[in-house]
């Protein structure tokens, strides 16, 4: 396999996942945001084009509101320089955004994603990137989940972020942390992907 041509994508950093009303819960934030810091900056050393994505939603909204304190950028994230800064309004980086045609002009072909939350923007966004023909990367420690409780069920953010790396390491994307895609990065090598059909037999051997 060739060696990946890399973007980062830096998804949704922004106040609300730490001071607002959707706190990251797992892994806590304390851990994830140091690693989202390491990722943006072992990317620049290594030459790969870094893309940040800031949620928007029209003034007013409960949450991500154009303009207020909660739908800026992490400080750490905002000091830092990156080579392309989109507004999203869908989950997807993809949706309302020129993310596609970029990349192609930048001849991209791995895209590595970190940011929030593992079940929702970075979910939409692995998938559509999949299907898009692109090799998708995604960093476990560098990414983060919150609990919800409705009519279907409730469930944990560590058992959402949990559940949702097992299936995108099994056909979607390669889960790694960031010490190993560091590693990667520096020696110019692809992510191990896992399969479908591997991901279950082990399962089912294991029960």
């Amino acid at each position: 396999m060739s060696a990946p041509r890399r973007a980062l994508l830096v998804i949704d950093v922004q106040n609300e996942y730490f001071t607002g009303q959707l706190r990251i819960a797992h892994p806590p934030v304390s851990e994830s945001l140091p690693n989202i810091v390491r990722a943006i900056d072992a990317a620049h050393v290594q030459g790969v084009p870094v893309v940040v994505f800031q949620h928007t939603l029209p003034a007013g909204a409960p949450v991500f509101a154009d303009g207020s304190a909660s739908w800026d950028l992490h400080p750490d994230v905002a000091a830092r320089p990156r080579d392309h800064h989109l507004r999203k309004a869908q989950p997807s980086v993809f949706t309302g955004t020129d993310l596609a045609a970029w990349l192609a002009a930048h001849d991209i072909d791995t895209v590595t994603v970190v940011g929030y939350m593992t079940h929702n923007c970075n979910a939409s966004s692995i998938y559509e990137a999949f299907h898009r023909g692109l090799r998708v990367e995604v960093l476990g420690d560098a990414s983060g989940a919150l609990p919800y409780a409705n009519a279907a069920g409730q469930a944990s953010a560590e058992e959402i972020h949990r559940v949702f790396s097992v299936v995108f390491h099994s056909n979607f994307a390669a889960v790694a942390t960031t010490d190993a895609w560091i590693a990667a990065l520096q020696a110019g090598q692809a992510l191990p992907l896992d399969n479908i059909l591997q991901s279950n037999q082990r399962a089912c051997a294991a029960a």
